[in-house]
């Protein structure tokens, strides 16, 4: 791994190679110098919907392991990722695809988020703490976030840094952002990019979450991770989630979600409920089936005496 900066540290080449391989990025893009001079924001779109259709979004490693905790170490994520299959969370997946932009020229850093209360199921309109990371990037068009760690309601594709220009997600979902002020703040002029999202053009927006300008450093994640990954306040210390995005062509059409004792894909807006789970062997079976995920002996020993483990270990 080479580095201009150490806190930023980039890829290899031969690296690269093998990211693309395993995101299957179609062959007109492998040439990355010359498909950012084509169009440089088609070739970012395209490897984040790539990025999301083959990186899940998971927490696979608070559970099912004998270390029960995260690294966002860059060269750790690569082998997680391209080396074993697997995804992470919100700053896991974050972190990595961030080195990935990095290493192909981007000028590039990335910002802390709250999540709304909205997202975490509690009333009132409100934001969390830092718990979040979103990627800006720069091109000649503008600034764009990307976020590649956010599940099912995320965006699909890079969003404009504009207000209030709706974008699609998945099937009939929209996006936008908006700068506003949130209501915990108590000076009205302080204002951060609301990422909001609706199911069809019909319903109403909901805030997920709000980011800022400021760059924030790896410290800063590695102290919001501890937070996000120890503390028995995070639901990912109580839940077992794992969310894969389905692509046809290069267009996003559903997800796969698990959640917990449960398994369901959603096509354009539409569910199927495709398992219950009531022992660890059929759960652990769901993440090779339907997310290519295929835990050590010890990985699935990992779980033993956690209160996210099922019967039959």
């Amino acid at each position: 791994m080479a580095s201009e900066h150490s806190q930023h540290p980039v890829y290899s080449d031969e690296q690269i190679s093998r990211y693309f391989d395993h995101i299957r990025l179609p062959s007109r893009f492998r040439d990355f110098r010359q498909a950012r001079k084509d169009d440089n924001l088609g070739f970012l779109t395209a490897l984040q919907k790539h990025q999301l259709a083959r990186v899940p979004f998971e927490d696979l490693a608070l559970h099912y392991s004998t270390h029960h905790s995260v690294s966002l170490d860059p060269e750790h994520l690569y082998r997680k990722v391209v080396d074993k299959g697997m995804g992470g969370y919100c700053m896991e997946n974050n972190c990595f695809f961030g080195t990935v932009l990095r290493t192909l020229g981007y000028d590039i850093y990335s910002v802390g988020a709250r999540v709304s209360d909205a997202t975490n199921g509690r009333p009132g309109g409100g934001f969390g703490g830092w718990g979040h990371m979103v990627n800006i990037v720069t091109l000649p068009s503008g600034r764009y976030a990307i976020d590649v760690g956010f599940g099912s309601n995320g965006a699909v594709q890079p969003l404009a840094l504009r207000p209030d220009i709706i974008s699609t997600g998945i099937g009939p979902q929209e996006h936008r952002l908006r700068y506003k002020s949130i209501i915990p703040y108590t000076n009205p002029h302080q204002k951060l990019w609301v990422f909001q999202h609706r199911n069809s053009s019909e319903d109403e927006w909901s805030d997920a979450y709000a980011f800022t300008d400021l760059e924030f450093l790896p410290m800063d994640y590695e102290m919001i991770s501890f937070w996000t990954s120890q503390s028995g306040k995070s639901w990912f210390a109580r839940k077992i989630v794992a969310v894969r995005m389905i692509l046809e062509g290069e267009e996003v059409v559903g997800t796969v979600i698990l959640e917990d004792t449960e398994i369901k894909r959603r096509i354009k807006g539409k569910t199927e409920h495709l398992g219950i789970f009531t022992t660890e062997a059929k759960r652990v079976e769901a993440l090779k089936k339907w997310f290519d995920i295929e835990l050590s002996e010890e990985e699935k020993g990992g779980i033993k005496g956690t209160t996210t483990q099922l019967p039959g270990i």
